[in-house]
């Protein structure tokens, strides 16, 4: 019973000095979402994304980067933007960079892994968008058959209609207070929800992972960079992780000897092909698209591991020690109080609403 107890203490230990290193970046990045919410209106990227050229599908790519969605979260706002006319080649460049590419998930990576991996994820994510989205372009030139049946229709309508990621609401004029509370609300209300949880349990599993892998095990097992990448790549699939907490995940497999590549494809692999998506996929885009759609995930994510790692060696990094934990006598004030905050935000946001009865 005590060695379960010292195990447990452990790995909540381990786990509260990954949350109190990337509690106060993960509060900014969402403060940073909440004002892009506030004051980018919600059909700015509806109105750019017509048709499937090139031209759209970069500004698809780019124009996904700041939006604040998740992995969940961007399914219904690309559903939308199919059904406002946008291209398949757009709509597939935008759910990759939108999730991949969040300024949370950004925040958190210069939190917990280094600047170059800072850098270079969303770079080889705005990359492996446009590409996938010209693909998926390209093919949908060479299929006359359309996904415009009744059910897809259907399907698109619930999508949105459950999300309040899509602006079918009217909204009236608000002061710059107004929407800026709103974005507030948004960031740390909605998205908080649908990031929160997930967080907590990549942080959870970042925890486990520093006191039950060892760094022989890693160099015994996963010492292969290519043979690593591949099973970074098989875990990711079906595990539903988005880009914010699988940070933290590769940040402890980092520390325990990962290499830059094998971090880089799971960043990448995971939050674009988690199996609670891929149905959704499949529906948005058909299953030629959304075929054509994984293989690019895949055979991009697994050329960008090799690229990430050939450029670490040649700046004169250590693939195997590329993250360096520094350490923590004491955590500060700031840090402490920010991870007590942001889990408090957490738990708040999950719970549920209180409904105000109607009277009559």
């Amino acid at each position: 019973m005590n060695e379960i107890i010292s195990v447990l203490s452990r790995v909540l230990l381990a786990s509260w000095s990954v949350l109190v290193d990337s509690a106060p970046f993960v509060l900014l990045g969402f403060f940073i979402a909440g004002v892009l919410k506030a004051f980018v209106p919600d059909n700015f990227i509806a109105t750019h994304l017509g048709g499937g050229g090139v031209s759209s599908i970069f500004k698809a790519a780019v124009f996904g980067i700041p939006i604040p969605l998740c992995s969940c979260g961007v399914l219904p706002a690309a559903a939308g933007l199919k059904k406002q006319g946008s291209g398949k080649g757009p709509v597939a460049a935008f759910l990759i960079s939108t999730p991949e590419t969040g300024v949370d998930s950004i925040a958190v990576s210069w939190a917990l892994l280094d600047p170059l991996m800072t850098v270079i994820r969303p770079v080889v994510a705005l990359f492996m968008a446009v590409a996938t989205g010209i693909a998926v372009s390209f093919s949908e030139k060479h299929s006359a058959k359309t996904d415009d049946s009744p059910a897809a229709e259907q399907f698109e309508e619930k999508a949105c209609a459950s999300s309040c990621c899509c602006g079918h609401k009217q909204q009236e004029k608000l002061t710059a207070a107004g929407k800026f509370r709103e974005g507030m609300s948004f960031a740390f209300g909605d998205l908080l929800k649908d990031v929160g949880l997930w967080l907590l349990i990549g942080i959870l599993l970042s925890g486990m992972i520093s006191v039950f892998v060892s760094t022989e095990m890693v160099s015994r097992y996963l010492s292969n960079e290519y043979l690593s990448m591949l099973v970074m790549f098989i875990v990711s699939v079906p595990l539903y992780v988005c880009a914010t907490a699988s940070t933290p995940i590769v940040a402890a497999l980092a520390l325990k000897g990962i290499s830059p590549g094998a971090a880089m494809v799971f960043l990448l692999a995971g939050p674009a092909t988690n199996a609670a998506s891929l149905p959704v996929i499949f529906r948005i885009l058909g299953r030629k698209s959304a075929l054509i759609y994984l293989v690019s995930i895949v055979i991009i994510s697994l050329i960008g591991g090799v690229l990430v790692n050939d450029l670490y060696g040649y700046l004169g990094y250590d693939i195997t020690h590329w993250v360096s934990k520094e350490s923590h006598e004491e955590a500060g004030i700031v840090s402490s109080a920010a991870s007590v905050l942001l889990v408090i935000l957490i738990v708040k946001s999950l719970l549920p609403e209180k409904r105000i009865r109607n009277p009559h």
